[in-house]
């Protein structure tokens, strides 16, 4: 049993290096500025290759849970790897070429269905190994993915850059080995728990009779048309959709606060500060996966979703009234925080919820809401960008007020729901 124990631990630690190097694609707002400022591309533009990588990853995870039973985790989780290395390969050609078109089919179709194999692989695997501390495990396996910005704008990013003298093509061709040198053998590491595993000390709950009765009774096309279903996917869908916004936009917001305050500050000065803004809100997006997930566990899951939903409802309207940098990075750290928590407590939710053995196939399908929130966000952000880009004191209220619009939505859905089972006579 010791073996077991240590072996579980180890797949934790696996799955989070997995995440760790796919999160890097949370990083893209380090690139948006200079790529679309090097090509001529707009904002909306440039900022589809990152939606397109989300929509895709969001796709490939529903497809994925599907094929997950069937090949295992380790060819999904290394194939996801690779594609994703792949996506930047690509990427580098596309720029060398200047082709935007072959940008969307690398990183945007490629890299983003590489993404999708290799998120819901970790998640669901750990989970197999952790009964015990499902919100836990989840948070921490996930967090990974919410870190992987801050090691790509910290140390990947700018050591290539200085590497290569700032050559796009060369940067983008060296990061897609460094992550498949990482990605393929985390991946590969990965593997399902012998059969009958419990972990010591671990007694399974014993099924009550409605319990029994979701075991033997619903089968995954009803879980997935329930109002239960459609409700959860709808409170994850707007609280990505809000948090995303900044993801890919936060380094030109903050750049453009900072040049209010300080018109002479240098062009190299503000891409510092937009890099270590996407940073430290890294590490707030990887800290609210494990932080949110690990309270799930004490409070309840809706109970959380409650909260990430209220309080920033509350944030967003604080946005509207402040042009102070500093501030605006305080709130975007927080906001973070709550989109990471998302994640974190949304694949225990769906434990709880519904039949254990469907986890993979709901759970992929649930992150389709990653897909469109992956658009909504970013879209919405960039086209208000590009069309208060002649009044450019409107872009960040106009932002935060399209953001406290989807939260509240957020907010009324989450109180529709509960953390019960769906009831089969109700499906």
């Amino acid at each position: 049993m010791k073996g077991f124990k240590v072996s579980r631990w180890f797949i934790a630690i696996m799955g989070t290096l997995l995440q760790l190097v796919l999160g890097t694609v949370y990083a893209w707002s380090f690139f948006q500025k200079p790529i679309s400022t090097a090509y001529g591309w707009t904002n909306v533009q440039t900022m589809w290759i990152f939606s397109l990588a989300i929509l895709f990853l969001g796709l490939s995870a529903a497809v994925g849970g599907i094929l997950l039973p069937k090949y295992g985790p380790q060819k999904l989780a290394s194939a996801g790897a690779l594609l994703y290395g792949i996506g930047y390969l690509i990427s580098a050609y596309a720029m060398a070429i200047g082709n935007l078109y072959l940008f969307y089919l690398g990183f945007g179709v490629i890299g983003g269905i590489g993404l999708g194999l290799g998120y819901v692989t970790p998640v669901a695997t750990a989970l197999k190994w952790f009964p015990d501390k499902k919100g836990l495990v989840t948070g921490m396996v996930v967090m990974g993915f919410g870190l992987g910005a801050l090691v790509m704008s910290k140390l990947i990013a700018p050591l290539l850059i200085n590497f290569t003298d700032g050559n796009m093509v060369q940067v983008f061709f060296y990061i897609a080995l460094v992550l498949m040198l990482f990605g393929i053998p985390a991946g590969l590491s990965l593997k399902n728990p012998p059969e009958g595993f419990v972990p010591k000390r671990y007694s399974p709950p014993e099924l009550s009779a409605n319990n029994q009765e979701i075991e033997n009774s619903i089968p995954v096309k009803a879980s997935l048309l329930s109002t239960k279903f459609l409700g959860m996917w709808l409170i994850f869908f707007l609280n990505i959709s809000a948090g995303i916004m900044f993801i890919g936009l936060q380094s030109s917001m903050i750049q453009d606060l900072l040049r209010i305050e300080n018109p002479t500050m240098s062009a190299k000065a503000l891409a510092m500060a937009g890099a270590t803004l996407i940073a430290v809100s890294s590490i707030f997006n990887g800290l609210g996966r494990f932080f949110w997930g690990g309270i799930s566990d004490k409070i309840g899951r809706i109970q959380v979703f409650r909260l990430i939903l209220g309080s920033q409802l509350l944030v967003f309207i604080l946005m509207i009234f402040t042009n102070n940098p500093w501030m605006f990075a305080i709130l975007v750290c927080y906001v973070l925080l709550c989109y990471g928590g998302g994640f974190g407590a949304m694949p225990s939710y769906i434990l709880d919820v519904f039949h254990a053995k469907l986890m993979p196939i709901i759970y992929g399908v649930i992150l389709t809401a990653w897909s469109m929130g992956g658009i909504v966000g970013p879209q919405l952000a960039a086209y208000i960008r590009d069309f208060y880009s002649h009044n450019p004191e409107l872009i960040g209220p106009r932002t935060y007020m399209a953001g406290t619009a989807l939260l509240s939505i957020g907010l009324i859905v989450s109180l529709l729901l509960s953390n019960n089972p769906i009831n089969p006579r109700k499906v």
